[in-house]
């Protein structure tokens, strides 16, 4: 029967089976002596715990049983002793076996319920608790603020880009406004350009940078074009003669007055001539207007009106650090040869203020630059998209 008690008992219960395995060998106890002050006194021979013995002594039979232990109150003490787990060994004197001490806690009267084998809990036992509701709802809102902030910034930077390129686009469809595109202080203003405008900007660029070659064919029967184009009843004069100079070139070699107007200079004029004819052979002749007795030499003033045509629109630097070389590389877009249209409306205002003035020859490069500064006037006139739009366009005759 002994075998199937659990040997981890608590230290109280272990201690009442032991006791009662040590009465049941040694059989019943007799019965005291009358005299109590005699029997009270502890037995040295008497090896039972001292809470058996004050048992013992307090049972009318002098026996030890499980009744006189419920009845003294000790299965309370036991009990909370196993709960107080504060049971401890100590050694003894020489040679004595080691015995049990029990310490009471402070709050004995405390009610021990559910204190059961059974019923206690484990030393590992955690109370479940309810989650909180809010705790959850305000994890779930955070997560949704986060994904809605998200699409708010993507959203934005959406609408900015497509505002972005709408303005461009607008730009582009109504006349490319130069103002607001202008540069001051000599800085640069970048302005977008189509593949169309940048094609057309590139092989303006390789005219202007061919000097005239008199001992090239295309260069020479471009000159012959000319002499045939302002003189078409007239025989043809050798590549050198004085008969050059009645076009206005200053000497009887015309190659030698090209100079820093290159071939494009030449091509100038030759498009005057064959696109505005009426226009060309009035200027030639000198037509319009009182003349001074000194007069501009023609062919030598277109020359000098191509060069300052290339350096008011920086298209040797490609700079565009002014108003007017903004405005035109827009013009570009409608009209291939703008360039071309250009140099035949200021040579048009160029005689236009010359008779104005009443200029002679000396003041030729004062003519000049008002000219420059009329023509940079006409080009940044807000609604500009072509040089036919320009108002000295209408001074030209075909």
């Amino acid at each position: 029967m002994h075998k199937h008690i659990k040997s981890d008992w608590p230290t109280g219960l272990s201690f009442v089976r032991n006791t009662l395995i040590q009465k049941k060998n040694q059989g019943p106890v007799q019965s005291r002596s009358p005299a109590r002050s005699a029997a009270s006194l502890p037995d040295p021979g008497d090896r039972r715990h001292p809470a058996v013995r004050r048992i013992s002594i307090a049972s009318p039979s002098g026996q030890t049983t499980l009744a006189s232990i419920a009845r003294y109150g000790l299965c309370s003490h036991l009990s909370f002793g196993m709960a107080s787990k504060a049971i401890r060994r100590r050694p003894t004197d020489k040679g004595c076996e080691k015995q049990m001490e029990t310490t009471m806690p402070d709050s004995v009267t405390e009610p021990l319920l559910g204190n059961s084998a059974q019923g206690s809990k484990s030393e590992g036992y955690k109370p479940t608790t309810q989650p909180d509701f809010w705790d959850g709802k305000s994890h779930e809102c955070l997560h949704w603020v986060h994904i809605i902030s998200n699409f708010i910034t993507q959203s934005a930077q959406k609408i900015v880009n497509v505002i972005s390129q709408f303005g461009s686009l607008l730009a582009r469809l109504f006349g490319y406004s130069c103002a607001p595109q202008s540069s001051q202080n000599g800085q640069t203003m970048l302005v977008n350009l189509s593949p169309l405008q940048e094609e057309r900007l590139k092989f303006l660029r390789q005219r202007l940078n061919v000097p005239f070659d008199g001992s090239t064919v295309q260069h020479q029967d471009a000159l012959k074009e000319l002499w045939r184009l302002a003189y078409p009843n007239r025989q043809l004069p050798p590549l050198k003669s004085d008969l050059w100079k009645e076009m206005g070139w200053q000497n009887s070699d015309p190659a030698t007055d090209f100079r820093a107007g290159g071939f494009m200079s030449l091509e100038n004029l030759i498009y005057f001539a064959r696109n505005y004819p009426d226009s060309f052979h009035r200027l030639l002749r000198k037509a319009d207007g009182e003349r001074a007795e000194w007069e501009y030499p023609f062919a030598v003033a277109g020359v000098n009106v191509s060069y300052t045509l290339v350096q008011m629109l920086d298209l040797q630097s490609g700079n565009r650090s002014s108003k007017a070389s903004t405005c035109f590389v827009q013009l570009l877009e409608d009209d291939e040869m703008a360039f071309d249209n250009l140099f035949c409306v200021a040579f048009q205002m160029l005689d236009a203020q010359w008779l104005a003035r009443r200029a002679t020859y000396m003041e030729f490069n004062e003519v000049l630059k008002s000219t420059v500064v009329q023509l940079e006037q006409e080009l940044t006139i807000e609604g500009i998209s072509s040089v036919r739009d320009m108002p000295s366009f209408r001074l030209l005759k075909r």
